[in-house]
């Protein structure tokens, strides 16, 4: 990482084009490391051919946004975490071992900064990533999607690309936060071997993990009937499900239970994201 445009005399404060300009080009940088990373580049084309074979496959080209938003959102919930994990689980690692870290002893560049930047910078390749297939398929949905199969017939205009939008915005965000948990993980570990093994710890924590401890507490009794709405936006992949079936297919159906509190769950995602990157603050700071 190039240093900024300052001297060591020059203190930790700036004025705020300055910070803005510091921010920028940390984001940058991640942003072409990013475009230039093979292995990551391979990733968004496979997750590109899976959103695309799985709508194909699903008839969803012709059924319409619904249906595909169904089809699509099991295979979502498990390869959109392992693509942001891939994302960020040696960002901070890779400054560190190649001694970029120690730019922070000598210039007014503070870990906040530092991981802020990071974290934006990949933020923009895997928003990319994940909304590039999804946008894909909904241009082949509109082009090819005249014929809404008979469960959404009765519901004059409920398969809308609105719905599908949604949808798509509902998996970056659901991104954004595991990645904030891979940056996180990055910035605790010192070796690649054991950044990945976190990573795989992480990922079945949010696949598996959390989820089972909703479904043990609801057992027990220790969350009660009237709270699993808000205990579900405890877990990212929880609260990302919910969003999806909230916003998009109990809206269009206008039937059905209440499955998330899409208020809980969105600031369960924001909590998330925050608590990851301040926990990535404090661990490059230490």
């Amino acid at each position: 990482m190039s240093p900024p445009e300052s001297s060591p005399a020059d203190g930790r404060a700036r004025t705020p084009p300055a910070r803005r300009r510091l921010l920028e080009a940390i984001a940058v940088r991640e942003i072409r490391t990013v475009a230039r990373s093979r292995s990551l580049l391979l990733l968004a084309a496979a997750l590109t051919a899976v959103v695309v074979g799985v709508t194909w496959i699903g008839d969803g080209f012709t059924a319409g946004y619904l249906p595909s938003i169904v089809d699509l959102l099991t295979p979502l919930e498990l390869l959109v975490p392992v693509v942001a994990i891939a994302f960020g689980y040696r960002a901070i690692l890779g400054d560190e071992q190649r001694g970029e870290l120690d730019v922070l002893e000598t210039y007014p560049v503070s870990a906040r900064e530092l991981v802020v930047g990071v974290y934006a910078g990949r933020a923009v390749g895997l928003a990319v990533t994940i909304a590039v297939p999804l946008a894909i398929a909904a241009v082949a949905i509109a082009v090819g999607g005249d014929d809404p199969v008979s469960v959404y017939a009765s519901h004059s205009g409920a398969d809308s690309p609105i719905l599908f939008a949604r949808f798509l915005v509902l998996t970056v965000l659901f991104g954004l936060a595991v990645l904030a948990v891979a940056i996180a993980i990055s910035s605790l570990v010192s070796a690649t071997r054991s950044a990945l093994g976190l990573s795989v710890l992480a990922l079945v924590a949010l696949l598996v993990g959390f989820d089972l401890a909703i479904v043990y507490g609801l057992a027990e009794g220790i969350v009660g009937d009237s709270d699993l709405l808000y205990a579900l936006a405890a877990s990212p992949l929880s609260a990302y499900r919910g969003l999806v079936l909230e916003t998009t297919v109990m809206v269009a159906s206008g039937t059905g239970p209440t499955v998330a509190s899409p208020v809980s769950s969105l600031i369960g995602l924001a909590l998330w994201t925050v608590g990851s990157l301040a926990v990535a603050v404090w661990a490059v700071g230490r």
